[in-house]
């Protein structure tokens, strides 16, 4: 066994490229300048002052802004609101595990929608609403987690339009948009909504860093108002002085100033990981991200990547088996993660993978 672990598990960048130095700085300027918000309570809607650079942000008023302990919270405050027992439900296949999780423990049917290489087929969702009334539908249209894959703009629209069409809430779930590595981000569809029915979330967890907690929801008004209220009743508000630290990075240019290091940074280890794969692992099938921390492989119907994985783990690297992200099937797809991986260690990684998988292999034949 491998004397140290290379783990494509964890969707979460690797501590050399956190911004220790620029959000130490933040702090000390957030508690000089803004210690009186920063050390009280606040509202159910966050931090005022970044609501409003949201709001800026996405062209919309502050009164549809609201701020959460991450945009994990932000999703089960809008779970539970909207959906009872028994509603349906359409989420992408492959979907983000935890998302899975928050519907089944809110009682929802879930139902699947197969992704594309540009993203889920609206004509897949639109064959779910015709099966019955569906209540909302859960989007990833950025670099999608685990798929990698990026919403066309066409299938942005046509989404948009079902929504208005049938009366579904479009939760357009997108924490990865500002990790771009390629071409400049398309209209969100929060942006072309004319219907009221997109709700959009977004996370400060990926561009400032995890720890921070800081993600947020922009919608309808009203819908935000709603939500706002049962945030109140819940927890009173949310972190406020972790709020202040990154409206203090986002106003000062150090968020913009971080995001050009941390996208260069992701965007080597994203080449080091297509190029390593192309070499060791030629079966694998998988789109190029062109942002985001993931990239979703595909092999031969004869893997079986919960099985790969114990191989794996032997070998010394590590990554999330498919069927997490599946309500059925995906057992010869797994995601790595290229995030937490120096760009130097990569290779490595995937050479341990493929000797994993002949290993695999070997030991099915001799069975």
């Amino acid at each position: 066994m491998a004397e140290r672990t290379i783990s494509f598990a964890r969707g979460a960048p690797s501590a050399d490229i956190l911004p220790h130095d620029a959000v130490r700085e933040a702090a000390a300027k957030a508690l000089e300048s803004d210690w009186e918000s920063a050390l009280s309570y606040g509202t159910g809607r966050g931090h005022p002052g970044l609501c409003e650079w949201i709001a800026e942000l996405h062209a919309v008023d502050p009164e549809q802004v609201m701020v959460t302990n991450g945009s994990m919270e932000a999703a089960a405050l809008l779970f539970r609101h909207l959906v009872a027992d028994g509603d349906r439900v359409i989420v992408e296949q492959p979907t983000y595990d935890r998302t899975l999780l928050l519907l089944r423990q809110a009682g929802a049917d879930v139902v699947g929608a197969p992704l594309e290489s540009d993203g889920v087929d609206p004509a897949a969702v639109e064959t779910a609403c015709q099966e019955g009334e569906v209540k909302l539908a859960h989007i990833i249209p950025n670099f999608h987690n685990p798929a990698g894959c990026t919403l066309s703009p066409e299938k942005r629209s046509a989404l948009v339009q079902l929504a208005a069409d049938r009366g579904f809430t479009l939760f357009e779930d997108d924490p990865y948009r500002l990790i771009c590595f390629e071409e400049p981000r398309g209209k969100t569809m929060l942006e072309m909504d004319a219907s009221g029915r997109v709700i959009h979330a977004s996370s400060f967890s990926k561009s400032v860093s995890p720890g921070v907690r800081v993600g947020y929801l922009v919608g309808p008004a009203e819908r935000i108002a709603t939500l706002a209220k049962r945030a109140n009743e819940t927890y009173i508000s949310p972190n406020m002085l972790a709020e202040s630290i990154v409206f203090e990075l986002c106003r000062s240019g150090g968020l913009d100033e971080n995001l050009e290091l941390v996208n260069a940074a992701l965007r080597e280890r994203r080449d080091a990981l297509v190029d390593a794969l192309r070499v060791h692992i030629p079966e694998a099938e998988f789109v190029v991200p062109e942002g985001g921390y993931f990239l979703w492989l595909g092999l031969n119907d004869d893997v079986d990547t919960t099985t790969l994985l114990a191989e794996a783990k032997d070998e010394g690297v590590t990554f999330v088996a498919g069927p997490d992200f599946m309500l059925e099937g995906g057992t010869s797809s797994l995601r790595l993660s290229f995030a937490p991986v120096p760009a130097e260690d990569v290779e490595e990684g995937v050479q341990r993978l493929a000797r994993a998988l002949e290993r695999t292999r070997a030991t099915a034949k001799a069975a």
